[in-house]
């Protein structure tokens, strides 16, 4: 498969692509185009999130215990003194680095679920709905966001596929066909926990198509 430098490089010149096709077409503004490269580069490194030692899963639970520990900070600093919210939003940030974080990778398995379209749906409308309902954009915005995201994990899936065919002696890895798939055979029940995200999250995103103006 491709590492992670192929991974970030190939993400961000073909979302960059998109982004300026897409700008092209008065879909977006020019000063919006650096988000939706942003987005398409996250998307292109999102699948390797069930890969225990990689780049991506580091900087997403990073992130995340990042986010949680802010969240934390802004839910209780007018109900304790400044010294007991700093222990509350630490222990959150400790508590989803380690513990949430080794328990994600007891139950992911690298290729399994996260290398799927069923996968490409979750997070395309998972971007659309933080971004309609958490930054509060239209609904085209939102749409395009998700867009992006997803498309940077096709990207990715297809990047890993071309890398398993050994053009050289002109065979098939036997990785082959792990990458690119709709669902996960091998674990039926990661795939239909994942369609039922996929399905709960449909109720609550806004209606596609979104208007253009």
């Amino acid at each position: 498969m491709a590492n992670f430098k192929t991974h970030l490089s190939v993400a961000a010149g073909a979302s960059g692509v998109a982004a300026i096709a897409t700008h092209v077409q008065g879909l977006i503004n020019l000063l919006d185009i650096p988000w939706f490269v942003f987005l398409g580069t996250i998307g292109g490194l999102l699948p390797d999130i069930d890969s225990n030692n990689s780049h991506p899963l580091r900087m997403l639970f990073t992130s995340l215990s990042g986010l949680i520990a802010a969240l934390t900070i802004l839910a209780y600093k007018d109900s304790y003194i400044l010294q007991h919210v700093f222990i509350f939003a630490s222990s959150a940030f400790l508590m989803v680095r380690y513990p949430i974080l080794a328990i994600f990778k007891k139950i992911t398995v690298h290729r399994g679920i996260f290398h799927s379209l069923f996968a490409v749906v979750f997070f395309t409308f998972l971007t659309v709905y933080i971004n309609h309902f958490f930054f509060q954009t239209s609904d085209k915005f939102a749409w395009l966001s998700g867009f992006f995201i997803g498309f940077g994990f096709v990207v990715h899936l297809l990047l890993d596929e071309v890398y398993s065919v050994d053009l050289s002696n002109a065979r098939l890895k036997k990785s082959f066909g792990t990458a690119f798939k709709v669902m996960s055979l091998k674990y039926p029940w990661a795939s239909l926990m994942m369609l039922i995200a996929c399905a709960s999250l449909f109720q609550y995103i806004p209606s596609f198509p979104f208007h253009t103006v």
